[in-house]
């Protein structure tokens, strides 16, 4: 599978037209896979929480774009933040496991390679921070 500019526009025109304004293309076979390898096309107003994987490094590099990734504390204060923008030589951001942390398109048009490892869990009521507590 060859990443040129034909899939990254199909995935990204897929983001714009759905309702949560993002869309992934995996390259894995199966949620089941060891590893989770796929593009990410974020347009702005799509809503990432905050999160964290207990076990799971996560790696984003910025293709397209303009994106900004924040990690945050237990209670939702902001750690650090960083805007990835490969224009600027800032392409991407490798994630230690159990870190809260959430991403935002910042251009219309942004798109990420993410790699985790797998299987895929959805997240437990743990794995999404609530700030309303």
């Amino acid at each position: 599978m060859i990443i040129d500019q034909q899939l990254i526009d199909e995935v990204s025109a897929q983001a714009k037209a759905s309702p949560r304004l993002r869309m992934n293309y995996n390259f894995h076979q199966s949620l089941d896979d060891k590893c989770h390898r796929m593009l990410n096309a974020l347009e702005p107003g799509t809503v990432v929480p905050i999160h964290r994987h207990p076990t799971k490094a996560e790696s984003f590099v910025v293709l397209r774009g303009e994106v900004k990734v924040t990690t945050h504390n237990d209670d939702g204060s902001v750690i650090d933040s960083v805007v990835l923008d490969p224009t600027k030589g800032v392409f991407g951001v490798d994630i230690p496991k159990n870190v809260w942390h959430t991403i935002e398109s910042l251009e219309s048009g942004s798109v990420i390679f993410e790699c985790k490892e797998g299987p895929f869990v959805s997240h437990e009521e743990e794995g999404i921070l609530d700030l309303k507590k």
